[in-house]
């Protein structure tokens, strides 16, 4: 079928979505409880949307579309305890994290959908293997021609976004050395990366979409699971990289920092992208993967050589008076905090070193997601 026309929207408009582990509050492992826990919160109203993703020991929750941080960071924990609530009545613990640390993969079932059960004929063992978990971020866009200027623009950053929310240090019960390893599993699937470089939306509907269409290897925009994609449907672009964080102030936290920085590439304060923008995509993306916030990245322009904290902070001071138009100063304190306090990965890395066991970073994961003290 051919590609939906890009519905435009609302102008910096935010909907943040989170996938989330359903863990057994006895051994820590996860928990095929999705059913049950969709069961329990459909029965009233539930402050945003929630679904079953790909395997039955994962949910997605998403907001309203949004635009300042205050409400958004208000829904994203109204999202939170009414999970809290539903989970204890089941006896489920739900945690963020981008992987869980020691789950076997061919231990997951794969939920009953039609569309995941596409998925797993087709892709075999890796829908399985996708048992990982991301924060999603969508942007609103006024016109097509802006959601592919921040697509490419945003390409330069998104080394920041994967290091500020890396969360997936441990795998099958190793540590990776790697900050994000979720998205080594992301990699995997054929039609990942980086969107191809189109500028103009008509170019990339009738010369690109169709021709993928025709060869029969897509058949909409899921199908693609760049980094970053537009959503003709929504009127956005969507950022795709970040693992989810352990607690919902930070989930917010990084979806103003994105606002922040798409009103700035909005107000053309950098020059437009091009192609040879992506020469150094892919390493500084293992970067930012590998080493998180201790990465060295090399700026696309000039080739300079820089820490991924130099470059967060730099583009911190650039963005505070865009943070302060859309009145998310507060979300951009947070991100510094990251920066100077660690990410995600840091503290589960900790949470091991104390506790001695993976088993102890899914409990401290867990209790992390349940802190209700900022409130």
């Amino acid at each position: 079928m051919p590609l939906e026309p890009f519905k435009a929207s609302a102008a910096l408009t935010m909907g943040v979505e989170l996938e989330l582990q359903l863990v057994n509050p006895t051994d820590f492992d996860l928990s095929d409880s999705a059913n049950d826990m969709l069961h329990l919160l459909g029965r009233k109203p539930f402050p945003g949307d929630v679904k079953p993703e790909m395997t039955q020991s994962m949910i997605e929750v998403s907001t309203d579309v949004q635009l300042r941080y205050d409400e958004l960071l208000a829904q994203l924990r109204r999202i939170r305890n009414a999970l809290l609530e539903a989970g204890d009545r089941l006896n489920i613990a739900i945690c963020g994290g981008g992987t869980h640390p020691f789950q076997r993969w061919f231990h997951q079932r794969i939920f009953e959908k039609p569309r995941f059960q596409h998925l797993s004929t087709l892709y075999g063992y890796l829908a399985k293997q996708f048992t990982v978990f991301g924060q999603h971020v969508h942007i609103g866009c006024a016109s097509s021609d802006d959601a592919l200027v921040l697509l490419h623009g945003l390409n330069r950053y998104l080394p920041q976004f994967i290091a500020l929310s890396a969360s997936s240090p441990y795998s099958q019960g190793v540590d990776t050395l790697f900050d994000s390893a979720r998205l080594n599993s992301v990699f995997a699937f054929p039609l990942s990366g980086r969107a191809p470089f189109i500028l103009d939306w008509s170019e990339f509907e009738s010369e690109y979409f169709a021709k993928m269409e025709k060869t029969g290897v897509v058949t909409s925009m899921k199908d693609f699971y760049w980094d970053i994609r537009p959503k003709p449907e929504y009127g956005t672009i969507e950022l795709r990289v970040c693992d989810t964080p352990l607690n919902v102030e930070r989930a917010a936290a990084l979806a103003c920092y994105l606002q922040a920085l798409c009103r700035m590439l909005l107000a053309r304060r950098e020059p437009l992208p091009v192609e040879d923008d992506y020469l150094v995509y892919n390493y500084n993306r293992f970067q930012a993967c590998r080493f998180g916030l201790d990465g060295v990245i090399v700026h696309p322009r000039t080739a300079e050589a820089m820490s991924l904290r130099e470059d967060i902070l730099a583009t911190l001071r650039r963005i505070e008076l865009d943070a302060d138009v859309l009145r998310s100063r507060a979300a951009l304190d947070e991100i510094r905090r990251i920066v100077g306090e660690g990410n995600d990965a840091s503290f589960l890395r900790r949470e091991c070193e104390d506790e001695g066991s993976v088993q102890g970073v899914v409990e401290a994961a867990v209790r992390r997601f349940r802190e209700r003290s900022s409130e």
